[in-house]
Protein backbone atom coordinates (compact mmCIF):
# COMPACT_ATOMS: atom_id res chain seq x y z
CA UNK A 1 0.00 0.00 0.00
CA UNK A 2 1.14 3.53 -0.76
CA UNK A 3 0.85 6.55 1.46
CA UNK A 4 -2.44 8.30 2.04
CA UNK A 5 -2.34 12.08 1.73
CA UNK A 6 -4.89 14.58 3.04
CA UNK A 7 -7.23 16.08 0.45
CA UNK A 8 -6.64 19.69 -0.57
CA UNK A 9 -8.86 21.94 -2.68
CA UNK A 10 -8.31 22.72 -6.36
CA UNK A 11 -7.60 26.30 -5.29
CA UNK A 12 -4.86 25.03 -2.99
CA UNK A 13 -3.33 22.86 -5.73
CA UNK A 14 -3.32 25.82 -8.11
CA UNK A 15 -1.56 27.96 -5.49
CA UNK A 16 1.11 25.25 -5.08
CA UNK A 17 1.83 25.27 -8.81
CA UNK A 18 1.96 29.06 -8.99
CA UNK A 19 4.18 29.28 -5.92
CA UNK A 20 6.49 26.69 -7.45
CA UNK A 21 6.93 28.84 -10.55
CA UNK A 22 7.64 31.92 -8.44
CA UNK A 23 10.15 30.00 -6.34
CA UNK A 24 11.98 28.70 -9.41
CA UNK A 25 12.67 32.21 -10.65
CA UNK A 26 13.48 33.62 -7.23
CA UNK A 27 15.89 30.88 -6.10
CA UNK A 28 17.70 30.92 -9.44
CA UNK A 29 18.00 34.72 -9.37
CA UNK A 30 19.25 34.91 -5.78
CA UNK A 31 21.55 31.85 -5.99
CA UNK A 32 20.14 30.87 -2.60
CA UNK A 33 19.34 27.20 -3.29
CA UNK A 34 21.77 25.83 -0.65
CA UNK A 35 20.28 27.98 2.10
CA UNK A 36 16.72 27.14 1.08
CA UNK A 37 17.49 23.42 1.00
CA UNK A 38 18.96 23.68 4.49
CA UNK A 39 15.77 25.39 5.67
CA UNK A 40 13.64 22.55 4.30
CA UNK A 41 15.90 19.86 5.78
CA UNK A 42 16.09 21.45 9.20
CA UNK A 43 12.34 22.04 9.25
CA UNK A 44 11.65 18.35 8.62
CA UNK A 45 14.60 16.80 10.45
CA UNK A 46 13.28 17.56 13.93
CA UNK A 47 10.73 14.73 13.64
CA UNK A 48 10.82 12.05 16.32
CA UNK A 49 9.02 8.86 15.29
CA UNK A 50 8.68 7.69 18.91
CA UNK A 51 6.91 10.74 20.34
CA UNK A 52 5.38 11.76 16.96
CA UNK A 53 6.54 15.33 17.54
CA UNK A 54 8.47 17.81 15.41
CA UNK A 55 8.69 17.61 11.64
CA UNK A 56 7.89 19.77 8.62
CA UNK A 57 4.97 21.74 9.99
CA UNK A 58 5.95 25.38 9.60
CA UNK A 59 7.47 25.94 13.02
CA UNK A 60 10.76 27.19 11.54
CA UNK A 61 9.14 30.61 11.16
CA UNK A 62 8.98 30.86 14.96
CA UNK A 63 11.73 32.88 16.65
CA UNK A 64 12.26 30.12 19.22
CA UNK A 65 13.17 27.50 16.61
CA UNK A 66 15.27 29.94 14.60
CA UNK A 67 17.15 30.52 17.86
CA UNK A 68 18.30 26.89 18.05
CA UNK A 69 22.06 26.66 17.53
CA UNK A 70 21.77 24.26 14.58
CA UNK A 71 19.60 26.82 12.77
CA UNK A 72 22.06 29.73 12.82
CA UNK A 73 21.55 31.75 9.65
CA UNK A 74 18.18 30.26 8.71
CA UNK A 75 16.47 33.48 9.70
CA UNK A 76 17.95 34.80 6.43
CA UNK A 77 16.13 32.08 4.48
CA UNK A 78 12.84 32.74 6.29
CA UNK A 79 13.09 36.48 5.54
CA UNK A 80 14.06 35.86 1.89
CA UNK A 81 11.04 33.64 1.31
CA UNK A 82 8.45 35.66 3.21
CA UNK A 83 7.54 38.06 0.34
CA UNK A 84 6.69 35.06 -1.85
CA UNK A 85 4.79 33.34 0.97
CA UNK A 86 2.77 36.55 1.44
CA UNK A 87 1.46 36.11 -2.11
CA UNK A 88 -0.01 32.72 -1.18
CA UNK A 89 -1.78 33.03 2.19
CA UNK A 90 -3.72 29.85 1.43
CA UNK A 91 -0.54 27.74 1.68
CA UNK A 92 0.69 26.45 5.02
CA UNK A 93 4.25 27.34 5.97
CA UNK A 94 4.96 23.62 6.28
CA UNK A 95 4.03 23.05 2.65
CA UNK A 96 5.72 26.23 1.46
CA UNK A 97 9.11 25.50 3.04
CA UNK A 98 9.13 21.92 1.74
CA UNK A 99 8.07 23.08 -1.72
CA UNK A 100 10.95 25.57 -1.68
CA UNK A 101 13.36 22.74 -0.82
CA UNK A 102 12.13 20.67 -3.77
CA UNK A 103 12.59 23.66 -6.09
CA UNK A 104 16.10 24.35 -4.72
CA UNK A 105 17.22 20.87 -5.81
CA UNK A 106 15.48 21.11 -9.19
CA UNK A 107 16.84 24.53 -10.26
CA UNK A 108 20.43 23.51 -9.52
CA UNK A 109 20.28 20.51 -11.83
CA UNK A 110 19.16 17.88 -9.34
CA UNK A 111 16.29 15.41 -9.64
CA UNK A 112 12.64 16.43 -9.66
CA UNK A 113 11.25 15.36 -6.31
CA UNK A 114 7.53 14.61 -5.95
CA UNK A 115 5.62 17.03 -3.75
CA UNK A 116 2.38 16.30 -1.90
CA UNK A 117 0.60 19.21 -0.18
CA UNK A 118 -1.54 19.14 2.94
CA UNK A 119 0.76 19.80 5.90
CA UNK A 120 -0.98 21.70 8.70
CA UNK A 121 1.14 24.20 10.62
CA UNK A 122 1.79 23.51 14.30
CA UNK A 123 1.79 26.28 16.91
CA UNK A 124 4.84 25.22 18.93
CA UNK A 125 8.32 24.18 17.88
CA UNK A 126 10.13 20.95 18.86
CA UNK A 127 12.78 20.87 21.56
CA UNK A 128 16.32 21.79 20.62
CA UNK A 129 18.97 19.14 19.97
CA UNK A 130 17.27 16.88 17.43
CA UNK A 131 19.35 17.80 14.37
CA UNK A 132 22.69 16.16 13.48
CA UNK A 133 25.95 17.39 15.02
CA UNK A 134 28.64 17.61 12.31
CA UNK A 135 31.44 16.91 14.81
CA UNK A 136 30.21 13.39 15.63
CA UNK A 137 30.40 9.95 14.02
CA UNK A 138 28.36 7.05 12.66
CA UNK A 139 26.60 6.16 15.91
CA UNK A 140 25.32 9.72 16.22
CA UNK A 141 24.11 9.80 12.61
CA UNK A 142 22.17 6.57 13.12
CA UNK A 143 20.74 7.81 16.41
CA UNK A 144 19.38 10.93 14.69
CA UNK A 145 18.32 9.55 11.31
CA UNK A 146 17.40 5.94 12.03
CA UNK A 147 16.27 5.85 15.67
CA UNK A 148 14.52 9.23 15.78
CA UNK A 149 13.53 10.05 12.19
CA UNK A 150 12.90 6.44 11.15
CA UNK A 151 15.13 6.64 8.06
CA UNK A 152 17.80 4.18 6.85
CA UNK A 153 21.56 3.97 6.28
CA UNK A 154 20.91 4.48 2.57
CA UNK A 155 18.90 7.63 3.33
CA UNK A 156 21.77 8.96 5.47
CA UNK A 157 24.30 8.62 2.65
CA UNK A 158 21.98 9.87 -0.07
CA UNK A 159 20.94 12.93 1.95
CA UNK A 160 24.58 13.65 2.79
CA UNK A 161 25.07 14.01 -0.96
CA UNK A 162 22.88 17.09 -0.76
CA UNK A 163 25.98 18.83 0.56
CA UNK A 164 26.95 19.06 -3.09
CA UNK A 165 25.09 22.37 -2.69
CA UNK A 166 26.40 25.14 -0.53
CA UNK A 167 29.17 25.89 1.89
CA UNK A 168 29.60 26.12 5.64
CA UNK A 169 29.97 29.54 7.27
CA UNK A 170 32.14 29.99 10.36
CA UNK A 171 29.67 32.31 12.06
CA UNK A 172 26.82 29.83 11.62
CA UNK A 173 28.35 26.39 12.17
CA UNK A 174 31.94 26.92 13.27
CA UNK A 175 33.13 25.48 9.94
CA UNK A 176 34.13 27.30 6.76
CA UNK A 177 34.17 26.34 3.10
CA UNK A 178 32.30 24.45 0.36
CA UNK A 179 31.96 20.67 0.11
CA UNK A 180 32.47 20.72 -3.68
CA UNK A 181 34.10 22.90 -6.34
CA UNK A 182 30.72 24.14 -7.64
CA UNK A 183 28.35 24.66 -4.68
CA UNK A 184 25.49 25.75 -6.93
CA UNK A 185 25.43 22.56 -9.03
CA UNK A 186 23.53 19.53 -7.75
CA UNK A 187 25.54 16.48 -8.86
CA UNK A 188 27.47 13.54 -7.41
CA UNK A 189 30.75 15.41 -6.92
CA UNK A 190 30.39 15.28 -3.13
CA UNK A 191 30.99 11.53 -3.33
CA UNK A 192 33.81 11.63 -5.88
CA UNK A 193 35.64 14.17 -3.72
CA UNK A 194 35.11 12.07 -0.57
CA UNK A 195 36.72 9.06 -2.23
CA UNK A 196 39.61 11.02 -3.71
CA UNK A 197 40.65 12.34 -0.31
CA UNK A 198 40.78 15.79 1.25
CA UNK A 199 41.40 18.64 -1.18
CA UNK A 200 42.62 22.17 -0.57
CA UNK A 201 39.75 24.59 -0.14
CA UNK A 202 37.17 21.80 0.20
CA UNK A 203 35.42 21.15 3.51
CA UNK A 204 35.30 17.63 4.94
CA UNK A 205 33.50 17.34 8.28
CA UNK A 206 33.68 14.41 10.71
CA UNK A 207 30.18 13.37 9.55
CA UNK A 208 31.50 13.36 5.96
CA UNK A 209 34.61 11.32 6.75
CA UNK A 210 32.59 8.67 8.54
CA UNK A 211 30.76 7.87 5.29
CA UNK A 212 33.95 6.41 3.81
CA UNK A 213 35.06 4.80 7.08
CA UNK A 214 31.85 2.97 8.04
CA UNK A 215 31.49 -0.45 6.34
CA UNK A 216 27.77 0.05 5.70
CA UNK A 217 28.04 3.59 4.35
CA UNK A 218 31.12 3.22 2.13
CA UNK A 219 29.65 0.94 -0.58
CA UNK A 220 26.91 3.52 -1.12
CA UNK A 221 29.47 6.32 -1.40
CA UNK A 222 31.31 4.24 -4.01
CA UNK A 223 28.07 3.55 -5.91
CA UNK A 224 27.02 7.20 -5.98
CA UNK A 225 30.50 8.35 -6.99
CA UNK A 226 30.43 6.21 -10.12
CA UNK A 227 26.69 6.32 -10.89
CA UNK A 228 25.02 9.71 -10.65
CA UNK A 229 21.68 8.28 -11.74
CA UNK A 230 21.71 5.88 -8.79
CA UNK A 231 22.44 8.81 -6.49
CA UNK A 232 19.63 10.91 -7.97
CA UNK A 233 17.18 8.01 -7.61
CA UNK A 234 18.06 7.33 -3.97
CA UNK A 235 18.30 11.02 -3.11
CA UNK A 236 14.80 11.59 -4.50
CA UNK A 237 13.44 8.78 -2.32
CA UNK A 238 15.30 9.98 0.79
CA UNK A 239 14.37 13.65 0.33
CA UNK A 240 10.71 12.72 -0.17
CA UNK A 241 10.74 10.63 3.02
CA UNK A 242 12.42 13.42 4.98
CA UNK A 243 9.98 16.05 3.72
CA UNK A 244 7.00 13.91 4.74
CA UNK A 245 8.07 12.79 8.22
CA UNK A 246 5.01 12.75 10.45
CA UNK A 247 2.82 13.90 7.56
CA UNK A 248 1.61 11.11 5.29
CA UNK A 249 0.02 7.94 6.63
CA UNK A 250 0.92 4.49 5.32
Amino acid sequence: MGKSYPAVSEEYKAAVEKAKRKLRGFIAEKNCAPLILRLAWHSAGTYDCQSKTGGPFGTMKLAEELGHTANNGLDIAVKLLQPIKDQFPILSYGDFYQLAGVVAVEVTGGPEIPFHPGRVDKPTCPMEGRLPDATKGADHLRDVFVKHMGLTDKDIVALSGGHTLGRAHKERSGFEGPWTHNPLQFDNSYFTILLSGEQEGILTLPTDKVLVEDPSFRPLVELYAKDEEAFFKDYTEAHLKLSELGFAEE
